[in-house]
């Protein structure tokens, strides 16, 4: 599939709400441009309002979507899972229960952005990171070693940056655009069960 012919979509790294770690990705004019919250401001208001701005078809986000299956099972049963999805556990991602009110906010604004005809689906930046730079120790670690790391991504995408990384939650977002570009052109690997929620990576 020819990339000029795939719909716009955005890759979003989703912070907590107030931390300024929210960060977004999507090509214009022929360049992949960053957007980041500012510590402080409300980063659903932000990104609610930059989504519905720049209008992508889909957005590719970094955060639990769905809850695990017990959840939607009545009665319960002990033995069931009550922390983790199948590709939860796949990609060694954490427990939506565990980042509850992240897994809330992100379900919410999914929801809100389905009204607008804007689909959301989840990614995870990590699972990227260890396929395609699964020697690169300091990800995430040493922001020392991020203008290293982004080039080695850069090289391994057609578009080029608009400008550089700043910080890991930039870096993120440029791997979450990155899995739906893989999603949309055929080449992404999946994790989990349909039924259940899938990670897109």
């Amino acid at each position: 599939m020819a990339s000029e012919n795939l719909p716009t979509f955005m890759g979003v790294d989703y912070g907590s709400k107030l931390a300024g770690t929210t960060a977004a990705a999507m090509v214009q004019n022929g360049q992949i441009e960053l957007w980041q919250s500012a510590r402080g401001q409300d980063a659903d208001d932000f990104l609610l309002k930059l989504v519905l701005a720049k209008r992508p078809a889909t957005v590719f986000i970094d955060a639990p979507l769905t809850l695990p299956n017990v959840y939607s099972q009545v009665p319960y049963t002990s033995g069931a899972d009550f922390f983790y999805r199948a590709c939860d556990r796949e990609v060694q991602a954490m427990s939506p229960m565990f980042i509850g009110g992240l897994t809330a906010r992100a379900i919410k604004l999914r929801t809100t952005l389905a009204e607008s005809g804007i689909a959301v689906l989840e990614t995870y930046p990590t699972q990227l990171a260890r396929l395609l730079l699964p020697d690169e120790k300091g990800y995430k670690k040493d922001l020392a070693a991020l203008p290293v790391i982004a080039q080695l991504l850069q090289d391994q995408i057609k578009y080029s940056f608009a400008q550089p990384p700043a910080d890991w939650h930039q870096f993120d977002a440029l791997l979450a655009w990155l899995s739906g570009y893989r999603h949309l052109s055929g080449e992404a690997k999946l994790y989990g069960d349909a039924q259940e929620g899938r990670i897109i990576v």
